[in-house]
């Protein structure tokens, strides 16, 4: 009698029917079979393999790093901030940097990221706390150039030019620095890991080490990072998750203003704006920015109307112009720059419904100055009073100031913040304020501005005379 011969078919062999998968590096999407584009965010050649899991994989109790303790006797005196030397930074991180807080700053190339971390790598070192500057971008020199025009050489600043995470993290364990800035992300590899520098791979794997790195030596790290065509961070979604502070570095390269914002943060508020001015000497806060967004006229002009918008929680004051003029073509021109086209196309939609101000056949471009944005629907009427200013002839007074949002129906609604708007606006030198009126609430009250509460569009165009009754030739 022959031996029996075990079955070894498909079936039943280890690991049959465990299939690899493909998992999506930038949101973690899996699917079983590959393919070009994400099916949940949509990115594309971000599918990668991976192997199936194992069946009846256990996973067996580890040594705990420290016991747990109550929550009310967990020191934080080590995770208190502190001040970065650049106090408008300061103010979108909630008080300055955190001990071994991982941020990672993103911007535009050419918004001024390497100058405004320099600058914080400076007056750090300055403070008495060691720091260290890694440019994975230029040259030792080339930095060396910055500072010197920045006046940021200091003997407590190290400078290190390199591409390689190893050779990163001995010149960390070698100076120990408080602070650490990597310039940038993108341009630094793992030896090991496959895909090219910036590629999905390297980059987790990077962040994913020197975020270690910072919480086990409590040393506050930077890292400066990349952004796509459409203005979102690049390389993995899983990269934001890994920092504690994501911040968004924004300019226009025609003026010198730039802004930095918290997209996300652990330690302090995520409404929080703050204004530098880049220069060719280095980069300087701006603690008052209200008057970089108005423009001064000889004499007053047709077309224009301020508003206050809030940054976060600081009001700022935009002037929002518009021009109207006849056109030939078939389809009227409706260009803005500076405000949301979806906001602007309404409100010239219940200007021409509700408040009788004709605008078809004709043109109109809506801006505002100096760069700034108003997405907000507090600039409604102020956007409102411009284009009817321009349509009739007529002038706004230049120390009135608007503030509201407008609704489908023409009506006025009333807007967050309206007394800190209204008190920027006093301080600043206007003189009369339209808002919305609220029923049964009085208008409200702000020593030396006039207020003037208007239910509705065409009651703040009566006021203002620039109904089209009063249209002069």
């Amino acid at each position: 009698m022959s031996p029996t011969v075990p079955d070894m078919s498909r079936s039943a062999r280890p690991g049959a029917g465990q299939r690899a998968g493909y998992r999506c590096g930038e949101c973690g999407w899996e699917t079983a079979k590959w393919a070009g584009r994400c099916g949940a965010c949509q990115a594309w050649g971000s599918l990668g393999e991976v192997a199936p899991a194992r069946s009846g994989s256990r996973t067996s109790a580890s040594p705990v790093t420290a016991p747990a303790i109550p929550i009310g006797q967990v020191p934080i005196e080590e995770s208190r901030s502190h001040s970065c030397g650049v106090p408008e930074l300061d103010r979108v991180l909630g008080g300055g940097l955190v001990p071994g807080a991982a941020v990672l700053l993103a911007g535009e190339p050419g918004v001024g990221k390497s100058t405004l971390l320099l600058e914080v790598a400076a007056q750090t070192a300055r403070s008495g706390r060691r720091t260290l500057y890694v440019s994975g971008e230029e040259s030792a020199a080339q930095v060396r150039l910055r500072a010197d025009r920045c006046r940021g050489v200091h003997h407590d600043l190290y400078l290190a030019a390199e591409t390689d995470l190893g050779a990163v993290l001995t010149h960390v364990e070698q100076l120990r620095p408080d602070l650490l800035v990597v310039d940038s992300v993108q341009t630094i590899s793992a030896a090991g890991v496959e895909g090219v520098p910036g590629g999905v791979s390297q980059v987790k794997e990077v962040t994913a080490a020197l975020v270690r790195q910072a919480k086990t030596r409590g040393m506050a790290t930077v890292l400066v990072g990349h952004v796509t065509k459409e203005g979102g961070i690049a390389g993995p979604r899983v990269l934001e998750h890994l920092v504690d502070v994501v911040l968004q570095f924004e300019g226009e390269r025609a003026t010198r203003l730039r802004m930095v914002r918290a997209v996300k943060n652990r330690f302090g508020p995520v409404d929080e704006v703050g204004c530098f001015d880049l220069t060719g000497d280095g980069i300087t806060a701006v603690t008052d920015p209200s008057g970089l967004f108005v423009s001064r006229h000889h004499e007053p002009v047709p077309g224009t109307c301020v508003s206050v918008t809030l940054e976060g929680r600081r009001p700022l004051l935009a002037e929002i112009q518009a021009l109207v003029a006849p056109t030939s073509a078939e389809r009227p021109r409706r260009t803005t720059s500076g405000l949301d086209p979806a906001r602007a196309a309404m409100v010239l939609a219940v200007l021409e419904a509700r408040a009788a101000v004709p605008l078809h056949g004709r043109d109109v471009f809506v801006s505002t100055v100096g760069g700034a944005r108003v997405h907000e629907p507090a600039g409604d009427l102020a956007t409102a009073l411009a284009i009817a200013s321009a349509a009739q002839g007529l002038v706004v007074p230049p120390e009135v100031i608007a503030i509201g949002e407008i609704g489908l129906a023409g009506e006025l609604r009333r807007v967050p913040e309206l007394q800190r708007r209204l008190a920027e606006a006093q301080r600043i030198g206007f003189g009369f304020a339209v808002v919305p009126a609220e029923r049964g609430n009085a208008a409200p009250q702000v020593d030396g501005l006039e207020v003037l509460a208007a239910p509705d569009l065409r009651t703040a165009l009566r006021v203002l005379d620039l109904t089209v009754s009063r249209r002069r030739p």
